[in-house]
């Protein structure tokens, strides 16, 4: 079920990983729609890792979707991922001999914002928001 307004879009997912590319998909859409595109890179990335997240570690039950919400507002795009879990994810400094945990470093480089909060109903959303302004702020190195 996709729900598309001027300035927002909002979809169901399942957990499946197919599911990431087709979300990434609509929010490519979304941008172009909304003359956004200069920030496509880091918004889909941002989105990947937010929904990759949802599909791994949201611990519910089977049937039980995933929510993204992309909203256009005053200045910043948000990016919504809401499940039914309460499991809160954390954002951990892997080793660098790791091969995951680094998702939401990600999403913390790229992102101005980004955080977790209750939602109505079971579980969370987790959000992050990119500015839109014109002249863009130096994004942290990863590395350090």
């Amino acid at each position: 079920m996709d729900t598309h307004q001027d300035d927002a879009v909002v979809s169901r997912w399942c957990r499946h990983p197919r599911c990431v590319g087709l979300a990434r998909e609509e929010l490519r859409k979304a941008l172009a729609r909304w003359g956004l595109s200069r920030v496509e890179d880091a918004a889909v990335l941002v989105l990947s890792e937010l929904l990759t997240n949802a599909g791994r570690h949201a611990r519910v039950s089977p049937g039980r979707e995933i929510e993204t919400r992309y909203a256009r507002t005053a200045g910043r795009l948000r990016i919504e991922v809401h499940d039914a879990s309460a499991e809160r994810p954390e954002k951990r400094q892997p080793g660098a001999g790791e091969c995951g945990g680094r998702g939401l470093v990600l999403v913390e480089a790229l992102a101005d914002r980004w955080g977790v909060e209750d939602r109505h109903g079971p579980g969370k959303a987790v959000w992050a928001e990119l500015a839109l302004s014109p002249v863009a702020r130096p994004r942290p190195r990863l590395d350090e």
